[in-house]
């Protein structure tokens, strides 16, 4: 392989979630369902990055994510891009910002909140304290650091 050479296709149009922290491409990929789309789903892993030694980047074809979407990957990889491609170029870039409120991507670890037993969707508001991200829930209104909350 040159030195020029990609080591993952390019699409002609839709979404490339770049920078995204070696070893967690696989989480994302099913934590937020883009196989779901039902659109052709490019994963690589362990690439080389000159900013993080390596990382994992996924496109998915013909689907455009919009910021409210791409908003909610900063909770698992804040440093990460999201690139908007048209015609195999970027026209957009979003770089993500942390959500104010998260629903259904997380579960309350307290197993005596009212989440647990009811019929209801998982909701979360986003804190920042002291460069840790924390999600206090809604129903019970326990806080959490991030890496607790178990996903849904």
């Amino acid at each position: 392989m040159n030195a020029k050479q990609l080591s993952v296709e390019a699409i002609e149009t839709g979404t490339v979630i770049d920078h995204i922290p070696a070893g967690l491409g696989l989480s994302i990929l099913n934590q937020f369902k883009l196989l779901d789309y039902g659109s052709a789903v490019t994963v690589g892993f362990n690439l080389p990055s000159k900013t993080q030694g390596s990382k994992d980047i996924i496109k998915i074809k013909e689907v455009l994510f919009d910021e409210k979407s791409a908003n909610r990957l900063a909770l698992f990889a804040p440093e990460a891009t999201v690139n908007l491609i048209e015609n195999f170029q970027v026209v957009r870039k979003l770089h993500l910002k942390m959500p104010d409120t998260i629903s259904e991507v997380f579960r309350c670890p307290n197993p005596n909140c009212a989440s647990h037993g009811e019929p209801v969707k998982s909701r979360f508001y986003v804190r920042q304290h002291q460069g840790q991200t924390r999600l206090k829930c809604h129903y019970c209104e326990k806080t959490f650091p991030r890496e607790v909350a178990t996903e849904a």
